[in-house]
């Protein structure tokens, strides 16, 4: 008769508990998978189903009054200039006593629609008839006038302004037309309006693709784009003084090269994915990884189980702290050098990382830095490059919006109106400058055959 052993015992409770062991560490990292989000990993917050909460900024649970805060200074809007007021009521007493007139008033400045906010013009061209044969002949009219029919430009450049600046489907902006301007346009009308528009864009779009490979410094990003139920890509180039989009199917490093050129040796502010890194290894160019994705990456390993994880993490994320607070004090105090200072937070960053505990969510981050330690770091050398890509994120959000309004476009001509209308709307946003008046101003230009304004200035 055979008997057990206290070591057979704990060998049969070890093969009993190791296939639970296993699933329990399976069910852990699901739940871990599950609640990455935009606060602790590199997914876009459009994809955030319960957005991550917010500390409050007062702490302590305090919500922050709506409105102007105690200690801010008070924003008052201007008055309007003289040459913008169009007129002048004035009030006095009837029967004032005593008192003094003085050259003092009381000033109220109201906006107000007018009622009919458009002029109608009959545009008439004779007829004559050749007696001989019975054709009729007219007068021709001015170019400028049969190439606009029945929309001039501006009330085009309104319409375009609707439809790309506000996000306003065909039907939405017929609806506006009629019931606050008492205009009735078929939604037909309006789509070849807004084709007119995308042609007379075309020139100054194509004045941003030539000049994006001269750029020292560019921000890239993508997104998807959805085109009657196909994912194609939007990509948004951010230069310091404009903005493009580029609708695409590929999401691959071909597009960087075609809009780019192989011979591109500028730097390239932009997330890890692998056309990036691709197209790193393919040209001469200098790379910013963005630190912002990085930060997020770490991050998520506090949220893990593993304890020398979670440590390591709470480290470098504590050097991190330290190495933006020295930025933000080299960019306050230019004068100042922080170079050794930079430096010594560097080394102690590339130190810890190579000191990554066994999980693979920081054996990857190990491994990234094996091969792009310099492409986390090139905002240490260059303080003109931002370590975040941040502000293409940004440009990119309008986008991101409409695509969810919109539910994206029904073929190229779409593609190419949202393409050219979302860079000139960027780029008349990054320069200060009115957005409406230069659509005005382009469809104007093009109605009448002439050259089309420029968004950059013209080089030398």
């Amino acid at each position: 008769m055979s008997t057990f052993g206290d070591t057979d015992v704990k060998r049969l409770i070890a093969e009993a508990m190791a296939p639970l062991q296993k699933r329990i560490a399976e069910l852990e990292a699901e739940v871990a998978r599950l609640k990455k989000n935009s606060s602790n990993s590199s997914k876009p917050p459009s994809s955030d189903i319960i957005k991550p909460p917010h500390d409050s900024p007062g702490g302590g649970g305090k919500k922050r009054p709506i409105g102007g805060q105690p200690g801010h200074a008070k924003h008052q809007r201007p008055e309007f200039p003289p040459e913008q007021v169009d007129d002048t009521v004035t009030y006095e007493l009837s029967a004032p006593g005593k008192l003094v007139p003085l050259n003092r008033w009381r000033k109220l400045q109201q906006m107000e629609l007018v009622e009919k906010p458009f002029v109608i013009t009959e545009y008439r061209a004779r007829l004559y008839r050749d007696p001989a044969t019975g054709t009729l002949y007219a007068s021709p009219f001015p170019p400028e006038v049969a190439a606009a029919g029945l929309c001039g430009p501006r009330l085009s450049a309104f319409i375009a302004y609707l439809k790309g600046g506000c996000r306003m489907s065909y039907a939405l902006i017929q609806d506006l037309l009629l019931d606050v301007m008492g205009l009735n346009l078929s939604t037909g009308q309006l789509a070849k309006i807004v084709q007119k528009n995308s042609a007379a864009l075309e020139p100054a779009y194509q004045q941003l693709v030539e000049a994006l490979p001269q750029q020292a410094v560019l921000g890239v990003d993508e997104t998807g784009h959805y085109d009657r139920g196909q994912t194609l890509w939007n990509w948004c180039f951010r230069a310091p003084d404009f903005a493009l989009f580029r609708i695409d199917p590929s999401r691959g490093s071909q597009v960087l090269l075609e809009m780019l050129g192989p011979d591109y040796a500028g730097t390239l502010v932009c997330d890890f994915f692998s056309a990036y890194r691709k197209f790193l290894d393919q040209t001469p160019c200098a790379m910013q990884f963005c630190q912002a994705h990085l930060i997020r990456d770490i991050a998520f390993l506090e949220t893990l189980t593993y304890r020398p994880g979670i440590r390591w993490a709470g480290k470098l994320l504590a050097v991190f702290r330290k190495l933006f607070r020295k930025h933000h004090q080299r960019l306050a105090q230019p004068g100042q050098s922080l170079a050794k200072s930079l430096e010594k937070i560097r080394r102690a960053i590339l130190d810890l990382v190579a000191r990554a505990p066994a999980s693979i969510e920081a054996q990857n981050i190990r491994e990234r830095f094996r091969k792009y330690r310099r492409e986390y770091f090139t905002f240490l050398e260059s303080p003109q490059i931002a370590p975040t890509n941040n502000f293409t994120e940004r440009t990119l959000r309008f986008a991101v919006i409409d695509r969810k309004l919109t539910q994206g476009t029904r073929g190229t001509a779409g593609q190419a109106w949202c393409q050219r209308v979302w860079s000139i709307l960027a780029t008349c946003r990054i320069q200060g400058r009115s957005a409406f008046q230069f659509l005005a101003q382009s469809i104007a230009c093009a109605f009448k055959c002439m050259a089309t304004p420029q968004l950059l200035p013209a080089g030398p």
